[in-house]
Formats: structure tokens, C-alpha cells, sequence
């Protein structure tokens, strides 16, 4: 059995490779876990392989916050040492500090 290990951490600022949002890492599932009805909205030739650690972000762009849940492939780190202004992120998290928010609790 392969292991696939996650490259981004939780409380992590990350964004998205071909779309304007970002958001922080607050789970990671280390390979698809969603629906197959989610899965097969996502156009073939943009569908990512299920075989890869997918993020739940606490997301934002320039109009709204939302939960987002974004494979490995399409992400990347986020450098701009700006905070991510999702009203949730207080209820997860505490300070802020070199582009990664404090966990307020453990997971499971």
C-alpha cells in the first residue's frame, strides 16, 4: 500500500493554481472523500486524480467566503504573509505568524 503524504499543513495559507481564491488548510483528507456527484460536476479535462491528498480550505476571493475542497494538484503555497479574512477562521484558529495560522485544537 503507497501512502501519499500531504504537502500542505493545517493552518496553512495556500491558493488555488488556475482560479482566484485563496484560503487555510483546516483538514486534509489524503485522498478523495467527497461525492461522486461533486467529482463527476468537474469537467473531464480538469477532473484531478482521486489518488492524492484533497484540502478543505476556509476560502476567499475578491467577492465572497466560502468552504472550498481542492486537491493537491492544484494548489500552491501562499507568500504574501497576508492572513485569510474568512469569518471562520477565528473559531479554528489563533495567531497568525509567517503564513500560518495556530491550531486552537487537536483532531483526531
Amino acid at each position: 500500500m503507497i501512502r501519499q503524504r500531504a504537502k500542505y499543513n493545517i493552518g496553512q495559507v495556500v491558493r488555488h493554481r488556475k482560479h482566484p481564491f485563496r484560503g487555510v488548510v483546516f483538514d486534509v483528507d489524503p485522498e478523495f472523500n467527497n461525492t461522486e456527484e461533486w467529482y463527476e460536476a468537474i469537467p473531464e479535462d480538469s477532473r484531478p486524480a482521486k489518488k492524492q491528498p484533497f484540502y478543505h480550505l476556509l476560502a476567499e476571493n475578491e467577492q465572497s467566503f466560502y468552504v472550498a475542497y481542492v486537491s493537491e494538484q492544484n494548489l500552491i503555497a501562499d507568500y504574501s504573509g497576508e492572513p485569510v479574512e474568512h469569518p471562520d477562521v477565528p473559531d479554528l484558529f489563533g495567531a497568525f505568524e509567517d503564513g500560518s495560522y495556530e491550531l486552537h485544537f487537536q483532531y483526531n
